[in-house]
């Protein structure tokens, strides 16, 4: 029952984002007279859902920002997860299959891009390339494609050994065939591991590329630059900084667990483990 409450969040967090466009939010619109209210049931009372989490300093809900920022949120992780896998996978595929000038041209550029911590290349990249949502996208893409090629050019190194993929040359089946067909299966599972662990990772770097005010701008929300925004009235409205705060917190600590849990799962030697 424990194992299965990381993932409920995590359904609970999708549900949200894939829904949240559809409510009837209105995460802009400003009440004067609610600045700074904190959460309580009166508010609640008077203002419905809206209030549940109180209002920020320019009387706008959090709740409704905080529903606004889990879509944007769970999309950015969802695009940048989905283009670095493609990228990483195709280049590690075809790097462990071919060897050579290419597999060394690409470990020395996967040693570059490792040799200074990811999100320092974000935020260099995200400079240059200037706010934005889309900007945010790219400048996580590039830097999150590599452990996807050095895990699929390690696992195809070893499985290219394989007497069923040797059987598959022998019969002259093409290269790509032979890599679409009989390596790529046997890597998914640690692929799909690698990519929950990822989506901690991005959702993590988009909080923090908008808490410095290089990634999604205002007045579109984010829990980044909730957060932000909210540190200004940290002792008086403590509620702009602990709600996101904790929804960033929740919703990392449930990939992860998640990552853990399927990890165990996919590990052939603790399924057979007596």
């Amino acid at each position: 029952m424990i194992a299965r409450l990381p993932i409920a969040l995590l359904a609970l967090w999708a549900l949200l984002a894939l829904v949240g466009p559809f409510l009837p939010l209105a995460p802009d619109e400003i009440h004067l007279p609610l600045i700074l209210r904190p959460p309580g049931l009166g508010l609640v009372w008077d203002q419905g859902l809206g209030g549940v989490f109180g209002y920020d300093d320019l009387g706008r809900s959090v709740a409704a920002r905080l529903l606004t920022g889990a879509h944007l949120s769970f999309l950015i992780a969802l695009t940048v997860v989905l283009i670095s896998a493609a990228v990483g996978t195709t280049l590690g595929l075809v790097a462990g299959w071919l060897g050579g000038g290419f597999d060394f041209l690409l470990m020395r550029i996967v040693d570059v891009f490792l040799a200074f911590p990811g999100i320092l290349l974000a935020i260099a990249l995200a400079g240059l390339l200037g706010p934005g949502e889309g900007n945010v996208v790219i400048a996580l893409s590039v830097t999150g494609w590599v452990g996807y090629a050095r895990l699929t050019r390690a696992q195809a190194l070893s499985l290219k050994h394989r007497d069923h993929v040797a059987a598959a040359v022998a019969l002259g089946t093409t290269t790509p065939h032979i890599l679409w067909r009989h390596l790529l299966p046997l890597l998914l599972a640690p692929l799909l591991v690698e990519a929950t662990f990822s989506i901690a990772a991005v959702v993590l770097a988009e909080a923090g590329l908008s808490f410095l005010g290089i990634g999604v701008q205002p007045p579109t929300a984010t829990w980044g630059n909730m957060i932000r925004d909210g540190v200004r009235y940290m002792l008086m409205a403590p509620h702009l900084v602990l709600f996101p705060g904790a929804a960033l917190a929740l919703v990392v600590l449930a990939v992860n667990l998640t990552g853990d849990h399927l990890r165990d799962r996919l590990d052939v030697r603790e399924r057979t483990r007596p």
